[in-house]
Order: C-alpha cells, then structure tokens, then sequence
C-alpha cells in the first residue's frame, strides 16, 4: 500500500514530540538540582548532628580519663596488696629458663628494676605485677574485667582528636559556605544542560530558517539535514520534499514554456510550408495529366518524385501540427500492466528477431491518465528501442509502485546514449531518417507532463539506452494476478 500525500514517513525511528522535549528539559532543569540540593542540605545536617554533641563528648571523655586512671591505680594497689599478703599466687620464671622467657618478662629482668606494672591480654585486659626474686622473676595477674584498658584509651584518643577537631573547625560556617558552593554548583550544571538541550532542539529551526532563504534566493538544490523526528524533524523533512517538488515544478515549467514556443513555431512552419506544397503538388498532378508524347517518360518520372517529396513533406508537416496541437484528455484508472503487455503484444509481430523480457510488479500499479496518451508513450518508446538493436537484441520493460506514484522502464541492449545526445534528446528537431520525425521524444515528454508524470534517462542494464516514465496513480494499489 503506498503512502497517501502529503504525508511524511518516519522511517523506523521513535518519535518524540517536541512538546515532550520540553517538558523533560523542564523536569531535568528544576528536579536534578533539588535533588542535589536535598542530598547536600541532609548530608550537612548529618554531619552538623554529629558535631553537635563535642560539648558533652568533651565532658564525658575528662570523666572517662580520670575514672580510668582511677581504676588503674586502684588494681595496681589492689594487687600489690594481695601479692604482699599471699593472697595470690605468682608464676615462676626461673632464670635456667631465661631463653624461654616472653619478651616482656626479658626486657623487665635486664632493666634491673625491682618490680613493674604491665597490661596484657587481648585488650589490655589483664594486670600483670612483676617483681624480681633472686635469680627469677614472680608475676602475679588480676583481670580488670570486660573493659580492657587498651580498648578505653582508644576510645578515649578518639573521642579527643574529635573534641580537637571541632575546636578549630567553624560548623555553622562550614555548613553555609558548602551549602552555597554545592547547590551553585548544581545549578550551573543544570543550566549547562539546559543551554545545550536548547540548542539541540533550535538548530533545526535555525537550519529550516536559513533554508527558507536559501530557496528563497533560487538555490533550489537546498537539502536540510534531519537531525530528530520530531514535529521539527518532520517539518524539516517536508522542506526538502518541497524543495524537491519546486525544483522537478520549475524544470516542469521551463519545458512547457520551451514547447510553447516550439509549437508556436511549429504552427507557423506548418501553415508556410503547407501553403507552398499544395499548389506545388496540385501543378505537378496537372502536368502529369497533360503530357505530351514528346517528353512522356520523362515527365512522368519527375512528377512522381515530386509528388513523392511533397507527399513526405506534407507529413512532416502533419507531424508539427500534431505536435502543436493539444488534443483533449480524457481520463480514467488503467492497469498499466495490462496496458504494457497489450503494446508489447502489438509491436512484437511487427520485430520478431528481438526478444521482449517483461518483469510486472506483483502490486498493480492503478493510474489515472488518458489511455491514448499512455499508449502513445509506449509505442514510442518501444519502437525507438526496437529500431536501437539489432535482430536478436533485447528489450527489458519493467513495471512498478513508488509511494504515491506507478511507472515503467525500457532497457535495451542497443549501442546507448551519449552525453551530448542527452542533453538535448528531448527538444524537438526535424529528423530525415526514413519514418523519422524527430520529434518522437518531445511529444513522449510532452504527453509524461500532460499527465502529470515525467520521464528521465537511466543506467541501462542492457547495455544500451534507459527510460523512466512516472506516472501518478489512482486510488490505491491491489495484488495483481499478471506474471512476469
């Protein structure tokens, strides 16, 4: 099914309407910076709570340090009390087991000092009391119970440098200098984004402006590039459609105002010409029927050719005048696909060493045009082809359905076109090869235009010469039953 016009397909890609665009850079420019925003005014207050018990940590840490100070005196004395009455019993270190000895029990030995309060355990848990005995050492243990001494001087060290720290650190304007740098900070970055999505959504229509003037200004070769599919995409889109459409309508134009001026000539040639050969042939039919027995044969011979000659030229003639002349249209839906095989089927008789390959599109290709304009096309077409190649040549013809329009192509396998022939193989000329006018091509492009279609020139696949014909189509196309 082709598309309908004026519409403008969107090729596969997602469409995002420019009013969703903007609702998103919204979001993204008011959302992303209150979220910021949010997460440094919690982080901040996190931080400030932290900070706001130093007072009380301050207190709580002195309290901590004497009572631990106090408790660690108490079991010295404690112990040294209960290792002076017998009250505990020590652990022998005899000095014949000195290379067995712990580090700490070594060192304390070879320090000469009569006795010595160590922490052990895991945490400092333990008090150890060691005394020197003679030649050994006595060491008796008391635990200090779940809070080792080690464990509450880091703790103590902590809740200190913590206490320091916010000595010198000045919370509330801490907290407000980063507040504002933060949150200034998002705020440029969201208005980054902001500028930068603003001109990805702006520079289409920036593009499509100076587009405008371009086309304006008579570049009619001006193409934008599609940069979204988004209402812009697609007006950029119809702009080169448009552009496209200016350009084929002013080419159109050209031509039409070329022919204009060639039928005009044609007309005034037709009527010059016709009124020297009328009474040019009408005194040769004359001498003819009065002949004298003299120069009989003679006579005869230069009236026939006369009359052959003026006979060609009265056809020329005919040939401007039909070209110059705009016979009425009557149009209605046709099977181009029936109308092809129908001329194929007509002109094959008439060339039977050229071998005819037809490809018809499976959808059939309904248009509206005048079937004696159609057909014309055709036969013109086919018989210069016919007349390219040689006896076993080829003619390839070819239908199909482009969007909104249907056409045909005819290749063939003959010598080709050169580029100078091309540039003027559509402009009428007068033609004296046997059956030629020289205005085949003209009338083939004027009667294209006359429906609505055009005709160009192609890459040949035989070898030889190409036409294109587009032609506009009907209402809409069905499944064809025809077979290549």
């Amino acid at each position: 099914m082709g598309c309908r016009s004026g519409t403008i397909p969107h090729r596969g890609f997602e469409t995002v309407s420019l009013r969703a665009k903007l609702i998103g850079i919204f979001l993204l420019a008011t959302l992303a910076p209150l979220a910021v925003t949010m997460w440094i005014t919690v982080s901040l207050l996190d931080e400030s709570l932290r900070y706001s018990t130093t007072g009380d940590l301050d207190e709580i840490s002195q309290s901590l340090h004497v009572t631990g100070r106090e408790f660690y005196q108490q079991a010295r004395k404690s112990l040294e009390e209960d290792a002076s009455a017998g009250r505990t019993k020590p652990r022998h270190y005899e000095a014949k087991d000195q290379a067995k000895w712990p580090a700490p029990i070594a060192a304390f030995f070879s320090s000469g000092q009569p006795f010595r309060f160590l922490l052990a355990g895991v945490e400092g848990d333990q008090l150890d009391y060691l005394v020197s005995h003679g030649g050994e050492v006595l060491v008796y243990s008391r635990p200090l119970g779940p809070v080792g001494m080690n464990k509450l001087a880091k703790q103590y060290t902590k809740a200190r440098d913590m206490v320091e720290r916010s000595r010198v650190f000045d919370l509330r304007r801490g907290i407000t200098t980063t507040l504002v740098l933060l949150a200034a900070a998002a705020y440029l970055m969201s208005f980054a984004l902001l500028v930068w999505l603003s001109l990805r959504i702006t520079r289409p229509l920036k593009d499509l402006t100076t587009g405008l003037g371009q086309l304006a200004a008579g570049e009619w070769n001006v193409q934008l590039p599609v940069r979204n599919y988004d209402e812009v995409g697609r007006a950029v889109e119809a702009f080169n459609q448009t552009a496209t459409q200016l350009k084929q309508n002013r080419e159109r134009l050209i031509y039409l105002a070329q022919v204009a001026s060639w039928q005009a000539l044609a007309r005034k040639m037709a009527h010059e010409v016709k009124n020297s050969l009328t009474p040019i042939r009408l005194t040769m039919e004359e001498i003819k029927a009065r002949r004298g027995d003299a120069d009989t044969e003679f006579l005869r011979q230069a009236s026939d050719i006369v009359v052959e000659e003026v006979v060609s030229l009265e056809k020329r003639v005919k040939a401007f005048s039909q070209f110059a002349a705009e016979p009425p249209m009557e149009p209605r839906d046709l099977d181009l696909n029936a109308v092809f095989e129908e001329r194929v089927s007509f002109l094959k008789s008439a060339h039977p060493g050229l071998i005819y390959d037809l490809d018809l599109s499976p959808t059939t290709p309904k248009i509206r045009g005048d079937a004696d304009l159609v057909k014309g096309i055709l036969t013109n077409l086919l018989e210069n082809a016919a007349q390219a190649v040689s006896a076993g040549g080829r003619i390839k013809g070819r239908t199909f359905v482009e969007d909104n329009r249907a056409g045909f192509e005819i290749h063939d396998s003959g010598p080709g076109l050169s580029d100078r022939i091309k540039e003027t193989l559509f402009e009428p000329s007068i033609s004296f090869k046997p059956g030629g006018m020289g205005l085949g091509l003209s009338i083939v492009k004027k009667s294209a235009l006359a429906l609505g279609g055009d005709i160009q020139t192609i890459k040949g696949e035989l070898g030889g010469a190409a036409f294109r014909v587009l032609l506009p189509s009907a209402y809409g196309f069905q499944t064809n039953s025809h077979s290549g």
